[in-house]
């Protein structure tokens, strides 16, 4: 077992919590970028979607590349697109300048988050393994719930006219640091290679082509009027089951992108479910609240970024032992903590109604303190049981296929509950209050779907 594996997780989440952090980071200064830039509302909607968009599509090609070559060079690779990448949004002079740089960043990001979860595979065993687990799901929700307020107390201190530059500054001293540390390390050569040649580019181009023609719809749902953009939908649902067909005849020439044998696995193919539907009300909440505190109640973007630290607490401190737990109570932890999640969100709904006015992000803090509390008991346990009986030579990609689950969750969720939001806002002449309570009820309705299924794997058939 590597003696310095602790260092190394370390040095795995630093990076990982920069990539996460800039998924949310960007919202509070949009309408700094659109007076800075002079972008479109079109264009603000891609800084936001194109980056989710090339993250979720690069997710699991990258988790197969280090999977079949060299974990390490893959993931500093990642850091050194990413810090690039950073800097050319920072730097950036037009909308298509930053939204170009934007979709590199997501694929960089992508590069390095499915070998962090192959690293706490490879490298921990046990009780460990979990704990590890842990401090990743506490960076997960770190980064989701933190971002707002970072990006809002780095407007404040460079000002409106440059603040939103810094937003993507702040990856460049992140970057260059870590890449000393993980030339030393990281270990240098995964497990022994047993995978067989060839890269599947077919499977890469049959997956990206199905993956963008689901999510497009979902990422535009604002920019595109009309219901014809929804028959991409079953487009890209035909392309991946063509993909699915190919790989599974490719499994027998070459190692395929994604093994279908992972979804034998109840544990996995649950787990990623739990996933899917978890992300799009978690990530969504995020999104709707921001908009209802500076849109509705006019907060500044420092003052809606604070509002969601009581989320980001609850979440790290009960990510932290977490990971200590899973392999005592399973998958029964993960329904509880979906429990809470669901009564924190019901209770930010109420306390949003009982508290109209200004005084409503201070109402809704004790409710998102206890959401993030049940989203601490989650995330990192999921990944944990849904990654559990992965062979390591495949964490990389079983990890990316999780992650990319993830991000469709995500981009539907905000789709969905932002579509709800919209149309109650309009119907109701401008109701913000009401309209974050019907939203809210609508993430609450993802999360009680994922403890549905958590309770079939704990107590329905072939358990």
């Amino acid at each position: 077992m590597n003696p310095r594996r602790w260092r190394a997780l370390a040095v795995c989440l630093v990076p990982a919590f920069m990539t996460l952090l800039d998924v949310s980071i960007v919202n509070v200064a949009l309408p700094d970028i659109q007076t800075g830039i002079g972008a479109s509302d079109s264009g603000l909607q891609w800084v936001v979607s194109g980056y989710a968009l090339t993250f979720g599509l690069a997710l699991i090609p990258g988790g197969r590349l280090g999977d079949a070559r060299s974990r390490r060079a893959v993931f500093m690779w990642g850091i050194v697109l990413f810090t690039l990448a950073s800097a050319a949004c920072g730097a950036a002079q037009n909308e298509w300048w930053l939204i170009i740089a934007r979709l590199v960043q997501g694929a960089a990001g992508a590069l390095m988050m499915p070998q962090v979860s192959g690293y706490i595979q490879e490298m921990f065993q046990g009780s460990e393994r979990g704990r590890a687990f842990g401090y990743l799901g506490a960076v997960i929700g770190l980064s989701t719930a933190v971002g707002p307020l970072l990006g809002g107390v780095l407007i404040q201190i460079f000002g409106e006219e440059n603040g939103w530059r810094w937003v993507f500054y702040v990856n460049l001293p992140i970057g260059l640091l870590s890449l000393p540390f993980a030339m030393r390390l990281l270990p240098a050569e995964n497990v022994r290679r047993t995978l067989k040649a060839g890269f599947d580019p077919v499977g890469v181009l049959l997956l990206a082509a199905g993956l963008m023609l689901a999510l497009l719809p979902f990422l535009q749902e604002r920019q595109w009027p009309g219901a014809s953009k929804w028959l991409l939908v079953p487009a890209g649902a035909a392309v991946l089951a063509g993909f699915v067909r190919w790989e599974l005849r490719a499994g027998r020439r070459i190692e395929p992108l994604v093994h279908m044998d992972l979804f034998r696995s109840r544990s996995f193919t649950l787990g990623g479910l739990i996933g899917v539907l978890y992300f799009a009300g978690f990530t969504a909440i995020f999104f709707v609240f921001t908009l209802f505190l500076q849109n509705g109640l006019q907060y500044s973007a420092l003052m809606a970024g604070l509002a969601s630290v009581p989320f980001a607490i609850g979440s790290g401190i009960a990510a932290g032992f977490s990971g200590r737990l899973v392999h005592r109570y399973g998958r029964a932890l993960v329904a509880w903590g979906l429990l809470i999640v669901a009564v924190g969100f019901v209770a930010t709904m109420l306390a949003v109604h009982e508290v109209p006015g200004r005084h409503a992000g201070w109402a809704a803090a004790g409710p998102l303190l206890l959401s993030g509390i049940g989203s601490g008991l989650v995330i990192s346990p999921n990944q944990t049981l849904t990654l559990s009986r992965v062979p390591v030579r495949r964490a990389g990609s079983a990890g990316g296929v999780l992650q990319t689950w993830q991000r469709i969750g995500s981009a539907a969720g905000i789709a969905a509950v932002g579509a709800v939001y919209f149309t109650h806002l309009a119907t109701s002449r401008g109701d913000w209050a009401e309209s974050f309570q019907v939203a809210m009820l609508t993430s609450a309705a993802f999360v009680v779907a994922a403890l549905l299924v958590a309770l079939y794997d704990l107590f329905g058939p072939g358990r």
